[in-house]
C-alpha cells in the first residue's frame, strides 16, 4: 500500500514539474514581451539618413563602446540584437573607429 501512495506521489510530482515547465516553457512575459521589446536597442544603434539608408554611426563611440568586451573584442549578433547585415555595419563601424583612434584596439587604453 506505501508503494502505492509512493508511486502516485511521485506521478504528481513530476506533474507538477511538467506544469512549471509548460509555464516556463511560454515565458509569460519574457518570451513574448522580450521579443516585442528587441527592437528598441536596434533602432538606437542603426541610423536612417534622410534618403532612408539605414547605416552605424563610427563617431558615437559610446554606443560602439557597448557592442564591445571590456578587452575589446566585438559582441556576436545575438548580444548586440542585431540580424546580420546589421552586425557587419556595427563591425565595420567599429573598425573605422579604431582605425581612425576614437577606439582602441585592445583593452591597454580602456
Amino acid at each position: 500500500m506505501s508503494r502505492m501512495s509512493h508511486g502516485s506521489s511521485s506521478q504528481s510530482g513530476s506533474h507538477d514539474r511538467g506544469d512549471r515547465g509548460d509555464r516556463g516553457g511560454h515565458g509569460g512575459g519574457h518570451g513574448g514581451g522580450g521579443h516585442g521589446a528587441e527592437p528598441t536597442p536596434r533602432n538606437s544603434m542603426i541610423k536612417t539618413s534622410g534618403t532612408g539608408i539605414e547605416y552605424v554611426d563610427y563617431k558615437d563611440v559610446e554606443t560602439l563602446r557597448r557592442m564591445m568586451t571590456p578587452n575589446g573584442k566585438i559582441h556576436g549578433r545575438k548580444r548586440n540584437n542585431a540580424n546580420a547585415r546589421q552586425q557587419k555595419m556595427i563591425a565595420q563601424a567599429i573598425k573605422r573607429a579604431r582605425f581612425i583612434g576614437l577606439l582602441p584596439f585592445t583593452d591597454a587604453t580602456l
